[in-house]
């Protein structure tokens, strides 16, 4: 079905920037970056999918059922992603706040062209329709030299509101509490958007700066015609491995400092911090939970369990959780039962989900949802998506959000300071 050749490449960050630039002339576009973070359980260091030949775009209602079907019948590499709120797809549960974004819940599609980096070697995929093209394009990507953006002038943003006020926010997480407090949920995942309307950006260079202020290991530049996601996430969401699931939820933060003493004393800090650690415990036992509708009897284990890693801008614990799945279970089957993921909903999940709807001010949709690829084999990858900037170019609007987690140890000024903190990457390279 593709035609495949495999190439060895001199210089891969050189190259990525060139694959990239190259792919701004084609309508679909996903590009996942690792940014040579190391990882345990990881296929590419970078991906590209580019130009649809098939396509499944829909609203929520019966969405998995759907994508089950096309993956079934595509048996190919599929990209894109799930939002949010397709927990209306599986859960009694629906979505009636403000949309700037108008972004489709689910939206997947067949690359004709696909390039898959690893280390120095290059594996170039090509649907035998456009494998005559192979030999140019290679060419054409290699000598790339410089890129002009669309409109680089008009990248710095001014006018970025926040939806809801400090005074606001501080009032809802105290809501949040009383729902803990009473018992009704243990813990939520609490955010907020941040916006600006009549906005026009470009998405390429925006990208290139929020990744290198971030280098996170889950990168990811999206485009679907004139819609777009921006993304710096350090987070896994779901991976299938064969019969092998892993998922990294990740919950609880701290920041980073200049000084290398102080920072590894804030690092050793949020490994001992009680409230830092019982957010990461309480979503992996969600996600055990989760994992365990799906998986063969006994086989759900906690590989790591908080433990510590460094990004650019912050310092995060991160659990893996890993199971086998049951026969008889499907891709989809696993990832209907894990999705939302936990890190971004609460516990217990619903009923976190249900007050989350009932307190933020804003859909949530690709935010906090999900962006990966299905491979021939069934297998797949999927990351969360936060600390990303979403754009929609035909309305004009832009928009980031961000969250943090409540639990009963929680103080609100603090919560509103770590969302700030999150906010900072996207708002530096939107305002610079």
């Amino acid at each position: 079905m593709r035609t495949s050749v495999i190439l060895t490449i001199n210089n891969t960050d050189q190259f990525k920037n060139q694959l990239l630039q190259w792919a701004q002339q084609y309508r679909e576009v996903v590009f996942l970056d690792s940014n040579n973070y190391e990882q345990q359980y990881s296929s590419y260091d970078a991906v590209l999918a580019v130009d649809a030949l098939t396509a499944i775009k829909t609203d929520h209602h019966n969405a998995f059922d759907d994508l089950n079907t096309y993956q079934q019948i595509t048996k190919d590499w599929i990209f894109g992603y799930l939002s949010y709120d397709l927990k209306n797809d599986t859960e009694d549960l629906h979505s009636s706040n403000f949309d700037g974004l108008e972004f489709p819940d689910l939206f997947f599609f067949q690359p004709k062209k696909l390039f898959l980096l690893k280390e120095n070697k290059l594996e170039v995929k090509y649907l035998k329709m456009c494998d005559d093209e192979l030999d140019e394009d290679i060419k054409e990507i290699i000598e790339l030299k410089n890129f002009k953006f669309e409109n680089s002038n008009l990248t710095s943003l001014s006018n970025i509101k926040q939806r809801i006020s400090k005074e606001s926010y501080l009032g809802k997480v105290e809501q949040m509490l009383e729902h803990i407090h009473r018992g009704d949920i243990y813990e939520a995942n609490f955010c907020m958007e941040f916006y600006a309307e009549d906005s026009v950006i470009d998405p390429y260079d925006i990208y290139t700066k929020l990744n290198a202020i971030s280098e996170p290991p889950f990168a990811v530049y999206f485009k679907n015609y004139k819609q777009y996601l921006i993304s710096a996430s350090p987070e896994r969401y779901i991976r299938k491995e064969g019969d092998k699931i892993i998922s990294q939820p990740i919950k609880g933060t701290a920041k980073r400092s200049t000084d290398t003493n102080e920072d590894n004393a804030i690092k050793e800090a949020l490994t001992l911090n009680e409230k830092e650690r019982s957010e990461n415990i309480m979503i992996v036992d969600l996600v055990r939970n989760d994992l365990s509708r799906t998986a063969a009897k006994g086989s759900v284990t906690v590989e790591e369990l908080c433990g510590a890693y460094t990004f650019k801008q912050v310092h995060h614990l991160i659990s893996t959780v890993i199971s086998k799945t049951e026969v008889g279970a499907s891709p989809l089957d696993v990832i209907r039962t894990t999705f939302p993921m936990g890190s971004m909903t609460g516990a217990p999940k619903i009923s976190a989900m249900q007050i989350i709807e009932k307190l933020e001010e804003t859909k949530r949709g690709l935010y906090s949802g999900a962006v990966g690829y299905f491979t021939p084999e069934s297998d797949f990858d999927f990351n969360v998506v936060i600390r990303s900037i979403l754009y929609n170019k035909e309305n004009k609007y832009v928009s980031f959000s961000v969250g943090s987690a409540i639990t009963s140890l929680a103080s609100p000024e603090m919560e509103y300071e770590e969302c700030l903190l999150k906010a900072r990457a996207m708002r530096t390279v939107l305002e610079a």
